[in-house]
């Protein structure tokens, strides 16, 4: 009990602090210290990641796909219908011997045209009617090193890529609680902490305000 003291008899005498709240206060700080610096250390490499994506596709650095393209001859018309245009593409790609996108795919619709959209992390995949109702052209996007960690910060990849982008953003937050523990627990720095978190709140608002 920091702090506190004990009068008898005339004299006061200064109550020490107990040696396990000492102990536990010591054992919490190791803790949290160690979870912050493991965790720091393992994601180091896909924070790194996905800040520079992020950053650049801000300013319209987004990577670039080198495209072939080919015309697939059809049984029949196509018609504006997921699951139709998903097994076209898909019977398309098998023939060709090129995998399928890890992404989901949709249509696209503008006025009376469309197209089906497949993306992925590694590539992208275009469906489009042609003027022959029986024929339409299939482009393939294969995506560049830089634009497949673009897709991948965008979640189109697989399901293990989604799933560790998921223990990423979850690690984020026990990194920034770690940190703003460690600080809360020294009396040197918890009014910086406090300033600070209140300074980034401001910011945030801003930043949704004037988003």
């Amino acid at each position: 009990m920091r702090g506190c003291s004990l009068r008898w008899r005339g004299r006061r005498f200064k109550l020490l602090r107990s040696p396990r709240l000492r102990f536990r206060n010591f054992d919490m700080r190791v803790t949290l210290i160690a979870v912050h610096l493991w965790l720091a250390a393992f994601f180091l490499p896909i924070a790194v990641m996905f800040a520079s994506t992020g950053v650049l596709y801000t300013i319209s650095i987004k990577g670039a796909y080198e495209e072939t393209s080919r015309s697939i001859e059809l049984t029949q018309p196509l018609l504006a219908e997921l699951s139709v245009l998903t097994a076209v593409v898909e019977r398309a790609l098998d023939e060709a011997g090129v995998e399928h996108p890890s992404g989901a795919a949709s249509i696209k619709k503008a006025g009376t045209s469309f197209e089906l959209e497949w993306t992925g992390a590694s590539r992208d995949v275009v469906l489009k009617p042609s003027a022959d109702p029986l024929s339409a052209t299939l482009v393939i996007k294969e995506t560049t090193p830089w634009r497949h960690l673009v897709q991948l910060h965008k979640a189109k990849g697989s399901e293990i890529a989604k799933g560790i982008s998921v223990v990423w953003g979850i690690g984020l937050v026990v990194i920034l609680l770690s940190g703003l523990l460690m600080a809360w627990n020294v009396p040197l720095y918890r009014r910086q902490a406090l300033a600070a978190g209140g300074l980034g709140i401001v910011t945030f608002v801003v930043y949704v305000l004037a988003g």
